[in-house]
């Protein structure tokens, strides 16, 4: 990849935006997994002062901490982006931005997604029927569903109609309800980042990505930054049934964050959170392109509301959390047949981005062939207790 695209991969307003991640280095003092930060366009170490991304979260001002602490210096945060994408194995590899943080997600936060997980549901996760379900869901709901505030009496005086006419739906139910659909993603350290190859059960034959922006959320529950993530979605098989939700989200290479927390200052708040366009590009290796965009001021309930929900006196997250605040984009574009949509194909580019956060790049492939997860949280303390940045 030249500098020029790499270069498309970081916020437009680089040297503003305050930039936190992780990355593998290889040194001939150790080899292991560093926190570095981004000031200015260039990437800085800081493993020795905050040994894990949940470290920096946690502290008192985290944008303030990672402006000011000291840092080793590793290189050009421009030619490390080239370097994820070059034929040989990089010299610094991008890791995911989080470490011994939750994983957490919510679904069903925008009427799009909304009706299109209806229509799974309705049509049994079957792809040939999703185009006549659509028309017939879309006919008889009638309703601009992102114009109801969920939970308001307006929703409930639909959900009564909707159960008098037999058309009720638990994906509604989470939708247009008081209570949001809070699930775990994956497991901590699971993540791949930038550049990595995402990962799709064998089984599924109808299936998506789901390009979101994720909320860095710390031990107290305050929210302290955003980065973008792609929520591998299986629609076949959670359209089954959606108890094999975990079956659909949480796999090898099924979770992909990156490609750096910003943390929010004076350039960069959560209002920009919610104002946010997260557009999406899939290129196949068959030629075929689609292109989307999600805008943030059609979700169906506020970031903050949906880090409420997840955190409080009812449920603690005593090493923070990331948190996916869901998508609006269902493609429905027909890619191998009429009337069965999209689905993925072994080798597809997606790229998920917007300008404040970068874009986060990765290549599609099989939960059973990529690289296998082995480095976990024993393995993340074993390694820092080597190097002498933690007690063992």
């Amino acid at each position: 990849m030249d500098l020029d695209t790499a270069r498309g991969l970081l916020p437009v307003d680089l040297d503003n935006a305050l930039l936190v991640g992780r990355v593998w280095r290889k040194t001939a003092a150790f080899e292991g997994p560093c926190v570095v930060v981004v000031r200015h366009g260039q990437v800085l170490d800081i493993t020795a002062s905050a040994p894990t991304t949940a470290d920096l979260f946690d502290q008192p001002d985290p944008a303030r901490f990672a402006r000011e602490c000291p840092g080793e210096p590793v290189g050009d945060v421009v030619e490390l982006m080239a370097q994820q994408f070059s034929s040989a194995a990089p010299a610094v590899k991008l890791l995911a931005p989080c470490d011994v943080q939750a994983i957490k997600a919510c679904g069903v936060t925008f009427a799009v997604s909304l009706i299109e997980r209806v229509i799974e549901e309705q049509a049994g996760g079957d792809a040939s029927r999703a185009e006549s379900v659509r028309a017939t869901i879309q006919q008889s709901i009638g309703a601009d569903l992102s114009r109801i505030v969920p939970g308001s009496d307006a929703a409930m005086r639909l959900k009564a109609e909707l159960q008098e006419r037999g058309l009720w739906s638990q994906y509604l139910e989470v939708g247009i309800g008081p209570d949001a659909e809070v699930f775990t993603k994956s497991q901590p350290m699971s993540s791949v980042g930038c550049g990595d190859e995402v990962g799709l059960l064998p089984a599924s034959n109808w299936n998506n990505p789901e390009p979101e922006v994720v909320l860095a959320v710390n031990a107290r529950g305050e929210t302290v930054g955003a980065t973008l993530g792609n929520d591998v979605n299986l629609r076949d098989i959670e359209g089954r049934s959606a108890l094999l939700l975990g079956k659909c989200k949480d796999n090898n290479a099924s979770c992909a964050i990156g490609p750096f927390v910003r943390l929010f200052d004076a350039h960069y708040t959560i209002d920009a959170v919610r104002s946010a366009s997260v557009s999406l590009r899939i290129d196949g290796e068959d030629g075929f392109e689609l292109d989307g965009v999600s805008h943030m001021r059609a979700i169906s309930r506020d970031p903050l509301d949906l880090v409420a929900q997840t955190y409080g006196e009812h449920h603690q997250y005593p090493d923070g959390f990331l948190l996916f605040l869901g998508t609006m984009f269902s493609p429905v574009k027909d890619r191998d047949r009429p009337g069965e949509g999209f689905t993925h194909h072994p080798g597809d580019r997606v790229a998920i981005a917007t300008e404040s956060l970068g874009a986060l790049v990765n290549r599609v492939g099989s939960c059973t062939t990529a690289p296998p997860w082995t480095f976990g949280t024993r393995a993340l303390f074993r390694n820092l207790a080597a190097r002498g940045l933690v007690m063992e």
